[in-house]
């Protein structure tokens, strides 16, 4: 694929669950926004590959692409931090390495203007990835890969009669109290785990909820910082001239 110029520069971005060996994978816009940014340090935080769902029958060469996207912004002398996500568990026994531009590790921490900044996957602090519950989490994510095949079917339709596309997995989670419970205690947890740590940024992935906000907790307020999915949202995280801010491919 050709380049673009007039690419935009930034100082960090942040990238997770795109789930590769997926359906629901939105390969082509993701290579489309790696190709119109410049960045620092990329930050891949977890789920990048899903391991879970990896097969010899379906890896399409979009998905390839963007494995040879990231080794060229590697190669342009940008540092990528790859960061296990639970789809990824298998490669946890392999430890934190470091090859030239490249770090593979469980926890990013740094320090940004002064500011101290925890950057995590997020699965260790979900109990639906834990023990026998990971079972009915596999048996879930081939129900999800179902769910986007049959959306896509229907997103085809819409299209052809001049309708938006319309996301039946974010509807159902967004539909669902349960859902949205689960989302709103595993955020707090995260910061209160965070405060406790003595951080003043977290910044993750996992549950696909794209986020920029405060939360207050027992101690002190945490930004927290989730930079959502490439299969339902596309979006990133992106910090420039002092700031984090969501961005969301359109």
């Amino acid at each position: 694929m050709k380049k673009k110029m007039n690419k935009r520069e930034l100082d960090i971005v942040v990238i997770s669950d795109i789930h590769l060996a997926t359906f629901g994978c939105h390969a082509i816009e993701l290579i489309d926004y790696l190709q119109s940014i410049k960045t620092n340090t990329l930050i891949l935080n977890g789920d990048i590959i899903d391991c879970w769902n990896f097969s010899k029958r379906y890896f399409p060469l979009s998905h390839f692409d963007i494995l040879k996207e990231i080794i060229n912004i590697m190669d342009e002398g940008t540092k990528v931090i790859y960061i296990y996500g639970n789809h990824e568990s298998n490669l946890r026994k392999y430890g934190n390495i470091q090859l030239g531009n490249l770090i593979v590790c469980e926890e990013y921490i740094i320090e940004i203007d002064n500011k101290k900044h925890w950057f995590f996957h997020g699965d260790a602090y979900d109990l639906t990835t834990k023990g026998w519950a990971i079972i009915l989490a596999k048996l879930g994510g081939y129900g999800y890969d179902l769910l986007i095949i049959i959306n896509r079917f229907i997103n085809y339709i819409m299209q052809f009669t001049g309708r938006r596309k319309i996301s039946l997995s974010k509807k159902v989670k967004d539909s669902v109290k349960n859902a949205v419970k689960f989302i709103n205690n595993f955020e707090e947890t995260i910061c209160e785990l965070a405060s406790e740590k003595g951080f003043d940024y977290v910044i993750c992935g996992h549950i696909h909820s794209p986020a920029n906000k405060v939360i207050k907790t027992s101690k002190k307020d945490i930004l927290y910082l989730n930079s959502g999915d490439w299969i339902e949202n596309l979006t990133s995280l992106e910090y420039v001239n002092g700031k984090w801010s969501l961005f969301n491919y359109k």
